[in-house]
């Protein structure tokens, strides 16, 4: 490869994405980040409350998502996760106090709604072909047109999903988005969705092996350094100003900007991007979980949505969280114990805990923000844009950020090769 750079600004999971895939094929790489560390939304920190290492939230994937594998190979971190051998799903009605397991069957070919002890309790097998039209639902339409937003089926299975997956209400949300998400997992079989988190923390599955990984390749890696500006020529990026220092670009450079929507209005003001956004909470409690607890457990009817079973914490995730972004954190870790405690059917006081509100933690999936979302093609030959927000046509996951970062590298390298 020539001595023309490859520039990555932004090192959240995105540009972490773009930056190993360019130095995998040999290419020399330059990565900024303005935070102190990398990994922007998926990161892990020591808690001096708890007095351990925590993760911001508990991001769920997927066997299915391919961009994530891809990427965790690269690296060398695909033993960096942890879940269930088969496609389990364990919920709890905190209400009622009813358990229940979804077991999917491995194939392609959907069985187990057949099978009673499998699918959601008091659902009948009719339920599940109303879901057919969420598989191709066209680009303009809200979930609510295109599928049944009630019943058992839909509170007990579909909706804790689809929130999961969406992070907005999903009676509202783009059926596009959802239809994305269920056609490269739930279409195709318990193997594609068997559920996985990052063990022991997120960075440790998804920041650290990078970063060394772009140290075996030379890459030049500036942590706290936030650009504050990208000059533009007519037809190129022709500089990258910080603080300290202007970084020029020569017409072979190429630049990744892999920076939030607001951000990247900031530094390209002619790109449009979306502008509605949804809070995400999580809580973080310092005890053991029970030894019999699912180490991923959704909760129904409750404050809580899903718990996550670390041996030396129980962590909690709300998605879609706007209604609690404001409230006053002692009531709300009492609340949420309170679920926990439940759920779990544990008998104990609430132990240290945490607190970590995201109040812009991923686009608003609708279908008007949707429509916002950038190509990672710019009207600049040089850049090209990374990002959950980007146009992946999916919804702002680690599977989207990844696969952006993927996307803008490969645009890249084929630039450069003209």
């Amino acid at each position: 490869m020539s001595e023309k750079t490859f520039h990555v600004v932004g090192a959240g999971l995105a540009g972490l994405s773009a930056a190993t895939a360019l130095a995998e094929k040999g290419a020399r790489v330059a990565l900024y980040e303005g935070a102190p560390q990398a990994g922007g939304r998926c990161r892990s920190y020591f808690d001096p409350v708890l007095g351990q290492v925590i993760d911001n939230g508990n991001h769920l994937v997927l066997s299915g998502n391919h961009a994530v594998m891809t990427y965790l190979r690269r690296i060398g971190a695909m033993d960096r996760l942890a879940g269930p051998d088969k496609a389990r799903f364990d919920f709890v009605d905190v209400g009622s106090g009813e358990r229940w397991t979804i077991a999917p069957n491995e194939g392609r070919l959907p069985w187990w709604p057949f099978a009673k002890d499998r699918r959601v309790p008091g659902t009948q097998l009719k339920d599940y072909a109303g879901l057919a039209g969420l598989i191709a639902p066209g680009r303009n339409k809200r979930i609510c047109e295109v599928t049944t937003c009630d019943g058992l089926l839909w509170e007990r299975l579909m909706r804790p999903f689809l929130l999961a997956a969406l992070n907005t209400e999903p009676e509202t949300a783009s059926a596009a988005l959802a239809g994305a998400v269920i056609r490269e997992t739930l279409a195709k079989g318990g193997k594609h969705y068997r559920p996985r988190i990052a063990h022991p923390t997120l960075a440790a599955a998804f920041v650290d092996p990078a970063l060394a990984f772009l140290a075996s390749k030379g890459a030049k890696v500036q942590l706290g350094e936030r650009c504050r500006r990208i000059v533009f020529g007519r037809t190129h990026a022709v500089a990258l100003e910080f603080p300290e220092a202007t970084v020029p670009l020569s017409k072979d450079d190429m630049l990744v900007l892999a920076v939030p929507p607001w951000a990247a209005q900031e530094l390209v003001p002619t790109i449009v991007a979306p502008d509605d956004f949804r809070a995400i909470v999580n809580a973080h409690f310092k005890i053991a979980p029970p030894k019999d607890a699912s180490l991923i457990l959704g909760v129904i009817c409750g404050t809580v949505e899903w718990i996550f079973s670390f041996p030396d914490r129980i962590s909690i995730t709300v998605s879609g969280a706007d209604r609690l972004i404001d409230m006053d954190r002692d009531a709300l870790a009492a609340l949420i114990w309170k679920d926990v405690t439940a759920a779990l059917k544990m008998d104990a006081p609430m132990p240290e805990w945490q607190i970590v509100k995201e109040r812009r933690a991923t686009f608003a999936a609708t279908v008007e923000q949707a429509a916002k979302r950038a190509p990672a093609k710019t009207d600049w030959v040089n850049l090209f844009l990374a990002g959950d927000w980007t146009a992946t046509n999916l919804p702002a996951t680690i599977e989207g950020a990844v696969r952006s970062g993927h996307k803008a590298a490969e645009l890249a390298l084929a630039r450069a090769s003209v």
